[in-house]
């Protein structure tokens, strides 16, 4: 039988496959829409720490998942027989169709979201809790944005398989282009051109969408955006409207200001590991307090207890006076997160949020917690980073800088918050050692202006000459509280072998 030709492209001008076309368009976008945002709240619900939002959330995307889509359809367009209340709307095929997608895509966009989030590094959200955004503010600002960069491909495909699925809602009588194409060839039993016809109107929805969903995916890709350095002129223009930073470290040091820090018998337990025995410690305003040991000696563990990032099992520290963090507090309460803000940390892998400029890294904790207005904190924000000597790459991105650039950015970060104490936790591990330099130059000046630093190190001498005090961590103990001086011209065997030093004779 030969192919009908005129016919075929005469399907092209029916004004019944058009409006066939549009409730094609109207049913995969909005089941498309509607599953990204419910497959997101079920995801995030399968993550969660509590069973009742894990085990349902589970439930849910285990069984639709599991139930074909054309069961399903049948299923919900006769549903109105059990329960006569819905006949309103289920018994029109485009709502019936539309929840019957939502229902089934859901639980494949649940999955897609997880994937998603479980790619963001989980320093991500430490970073975020260390500048104290709260769990939502860190889903919403941080978590969210990058997991959906991430899933964007994938949901891609996932609404080209809708615009194919809707095809299964012709059983329930819908007005879409298979069932078009169906009654015409049951017509003429010109069957090959109809189908034909049907599938270039889903390929010509697929391709348009595909194209915007493709540009999206581009503009998304933050490797497409180039490094843009302002030159030196516009540097020194930019610099002359700063605003000069004001020395918070002065603030904290004033007659009878209580200690900065004190902990009291800190238990730290990893399951059956105790890593923190029983340390006790106090660090006075203005101190600079370096922290050293061999590897798994607990100093990590130390720092991070410090902020909240870790729970102790017993004991307590105390903020300037004020309780901070006890043995069985709630985590992330209201106490906690405010004493936080007093507290900037700086991470060994830098953590900064990729999908935001280094500016925009740096005001993003003020901004959220709204500690001036927008102009100021843009202006305060700028300072930091001429501080520490990247003003110029302010418009980058993290990806564009270098390590000691990016580990210097997270330090104007945590300085933006305007915090009394400062934490290092191993600033330099990271980086080459062409870059250490400019990262301890950093840590140097902040020393020089009074701010309490706490920093765990192996860089011994730079230890050694920053510190007012060295602590020297060994399994889980501190073993040794002293000066440099004493240090040197001591006989701290153990500790002078680590460092370096030979024992005085």
């Amino acid at each position: 039988m030969q192919f009908e030709w005129s016919y075929f492209f005469s399907l092209f001008s029916m004004p019944a496959f058009w409006l066939a076309c549009w409730t094609v368009v109207k049913l995969s976008a909005l089941a498309w829409l509607i599953g990204l945002v419910l497959g997101f709240g079920l995801a995030s619900a399968k993550q969660a720490d509590s069973r009742w939002l894990r085990l349902p959330a589970s439930t849910y995307v285990w069984f639709f998942r599991s139930v074909p889509l054309l069961v399903l359809l049948i299923f919900v367009y006769n549903l109105p027989q059990l329960l006569p209340g819905s006949g309103g709307l289920l018994s029109q095929p485009f709502y019936a169709g539309l929840i019957a997608l939502v229902l089934t895509e859901a639980a494949y966009m649940a999955e897609i979201h997880r994937g998603g989030l479980l790619s963001v590094a989980k320093g991500q959200r430490e970073a975020a809790r260390a500048l104290g955004i709260s769990s939502l503010g860190t889903q919403r600002l941080i978590v969210v944005p990058q997991a959906f960069r991430i899933a964007l491909p994938t949901l891609t495909n996932e609404y080209v398989t809708i615009v194919k699925l809707t095809s299964l809602v012709s059983v329930i009588s819908l007005t879409e282009l298979l069932l078009v194409g169906q009654r015409l060839y049951a017509q003429n039993f010109l069957v090959l051109e109809t189908l034909g016809a049907v599938a270039v109107y889903y390929v010509l929805i697929v391709t348009l969408f595909g194209w915007g969903l493709q540009y999206l995916e581009r503009h998304l890709d933050l490797s497409r955006r180039k490094p843009d350095t302002l030159d030196d002129p516009a540097v020194a223009a930019l610099r002359t409207t700063l605003p000069t930073l004001a020395n918070r470290a002065a603030s904290v040091q004033a007659p009878g200001t209580p200690d900065a820090l004190r902990l009291s018998n800190l238990h730290k337990h990893y399951g059956n590991h105790h890593v923190l025995k029983g340390i006790d410690l106090t660090v006075k305003p203005g101190e600079v307090v370096s922290i050293i040991g061999p590897s798994g000696s607990g100093k990590t563990s130390l720092i991070r207890t410090i902020n909240g990032l870790e729970r102790i099992d017993q004991g307590e520290i105390v903020l300037f006076g004020e309780h901070f963090i006890q043995a069985g507090d709630r985590p992330d309460n209201r106490r906690q997160r405010d004493g936080v803000r007093r507290i900037g940390m700086v991470f060994q892998n830098f953590n900064l949020f990729p999908h935001r400029t280094i500016l925009d890294n740096v005001q993003l904790a003020p901004r959220y917690h709204r500690l001036d207005s927008r102009e100021t904190l843009r202006a305060e924000a700028l300072a930091l980073l001429d501080k520490v000597g990247l003003l110029a790459h302010a418009d980058k991105y993290p990806h564009q800088l270098s390590g000691g650039q990016q580990q210097r950015v997270a330090i104007a970060r945590a300085l933006a918050m305007k915090p009394d104490i400062m934490l290092f936790d191993e600033p330099t591990s990271a980086l080459d050692p062409e870059l250490v330099g400019d990262v301890l130059a950093v840590i140097r000046a902040l020393a020089r202006e009074g701010m309490t630093l706490l920093i765990v190190t192996h860089e011994m001498d730079f230890a050694m000459s920053i510190s007012d005090r060295v602590l020297f961590m060994e399994d889980g103990h501190v073993q040794l509280d002293a000066a440099p001086d004493a240090i040197r011209h001591g006989e701290h065997e153990r500790v002078r072998r680590f460092i370096g030093l030979e024992t005085p004779a």
